[in-house]
């Protein structure tokens, strides 16, 4: 018998985003248009996180300004905490 994903003697999952887009300047974080970004996608892991930020930078070397990002989502969401309701 093998072992599921959601057994519960896996590994937690430790999601990663992958995105980019056109800075304003090179010496900063803001995109120029934030509205159209390019999300690669969301990844189970670091490694293919890297693999399809690696590409996504690659078909972009031409434009110095075009930057991609890994964001790893599992340090964002705890959800151990009770959610909030807002008023």
């Amino acid at each position: 018998m093998t072992k599921t994903a959601s057994s519960s003697t896996s590994a937690p999952q430790s999601l990663h985003l992958v995105f980019g887009g056109e800075l304003k300047t090179l010496d900063s974080h803001e995109f120029r248009q934030p509205d159209s970004l390019d999300v690669v996608g969301i990844f189970p892991d670091y490694s293919s996180a890297y693999a399809a930020w690696k590409n996504a930078a690659q078909r972009s070397v031409d434009n110095a300004m075009m930057r991609y990002f890994v964001v790893p989502l599992h340090r964002m969401l705890d959800f151990s905490q009770p959610a909030t309701s807002a008023t």
